[in-house]
């Protein structure tokens, strides 16, 4: 039997039960309610923390775990669940955007956070003392935003560390997606990226696009986190065997240079398989100055498949429009300095870069 108390601050949920809840995080200028559902098990297991809503506009990751929490019943559960369906109640409810409408700034730019930073720096600091540090597996919930397409996808970040890289690369073929995306390194301010610094397994998970509320998706995510749990051992196995999956590598992130209006030149269709083919130096689109019709030509930097798109019309220097990814390659793989990752713009959900 489990006999340990699942606490974060003043929430606690005693073996064999679920509570519900929110928990106030102290900002510098301001404080934000985070709402958490803990889960612990009447049996012992891994401590498994889900997080979506760590950017606005994505919403069918919150209903997903929602939903997810509304199912999940302590004693079918080994182990402990933290679950989190708001991370950044600011940009959720307020700025609807990657970034927070409070100072501005991504807060999956930031991660681990500063506890004596801005406002984002807090919450990102409050979020990995108080959910993530402790976990055993982090699982961070996405979807394309509001203006951005998006081909599903899981993403981890390579650490150098056999076992751990072994049981993540395990965990991201156990959602039953298709595509694999490794970054090459777990460098950058990415949530799941410092959680892997951690040497917690750690992935991000990519379904939606455009910030759509749907229900048929969000159903799936559930499903493909209870097979994800059922993988991890949370939950008892079914017998089913994962789904094939393929692995890819980031070749390239293309960013706006100018301020314009945005015109691509391949398919933003993200039901499509592919969503854009490209090769090195193919055009990927225009950049149209709306006052004197100044056309800008954007070309591709490497050649590769569009796994994220920017959909919107207005663009300015920095915006992401297209991340780039090949098939996994582990030749070119071990030489990062002939891939140029996603990163250098602001738009995107998860870039510096992205997995």
């Amino acid at each position: 039997m489990n006999d340990a108390t699942l606490a974060v601050g003043s929430l606690h949920a005693l073996p064999g039960t679920k509570t519900r809840g929110t928990l106030r995080a102290d900002l510098g200028t301001l404080t934000a309610d985070i709402p958490l559902t803990l889960v612990n098990g009447a049996r012992p297991g891994p401590r498994v923390v889900i997080t979506a809503g760590v950017h606005g506009g994505e919403f069918t990751p919150i209903d997903a775990v929602v939903r997810l929490a509304d199912r999940l019943e302590p004693g079918d559960v080994h182990g402990q669940l933290i679950i989190c369906p708001v991370a950044n109640p600011p940009a959720v409810y307020q700025g609807r955007l990657n970034v927070s409408p409070v100072d501005g700034v991504n807060i999956n730019r930031v991660f681990p956070g500063d506890p004596d930073g801005g406002p984002t720096e807090r919450l990102a600091s409050w979020l990995f003392t108080h959910l993530v540090d402790g976990a055993d597996v982090y699982i961070d919930l996405h979807c394309g935003g509001i203006d951005q397409v998006l081909k599903d996808f899981v993403g981890y970040r390579l650490t150098g560390d056999p076992d751990l890289d072994k049981a993540t690369a395990e965990l991201a073929r156990s959602f039953g997606i298709e595509d694999v995306i490794l970054g090459l390194t777990a460098d950058g301010g990415n949530s799941h990226a410092a959680a892997a610094r951690r040497g917690i397994s750690a992935v991000l998970v990519e379904v939606g696009s455009l910030g759509q509320r749907d229900e048929p998706t969000a159903l799936s995510r559930v499903d493909g986190l209870l097979t994800a749990l059922r993988h991890l051992g949370v939950l008892d196995q079914d017998g089913s065997a994962p789904a094939p999956t393929r692995e890819w590598v980031w070749s390239a992130g293309v960013t706006a240079e100018a301020t314009g209006l945005w015109y691509p030149e391949f398919s933003l269709d993200a039901d499509a398989d592919v969503i854009g083919e490209v090769a090195e130096g193919d055009v990927l689109g225009r950049i149209v100055d709306p006052a004197d019709g100044t056309e800008h030509t954007v070309l591709a930097s490497a050649g590769g498949r569009i796994f994220y798109a920017m959909h919107g019309l207005t663009v300015a220097p920095g915006a992401e429009l297209a991340a780039l990814a090949v098939p996994w390659d582990p030749d070119t793989a071990t030489r990062p300095d002939t891939l140029r990752t996603p990163g250098a713009g602001h738009g995107s959900d998860e870039t510096d870069p992205r997995t």
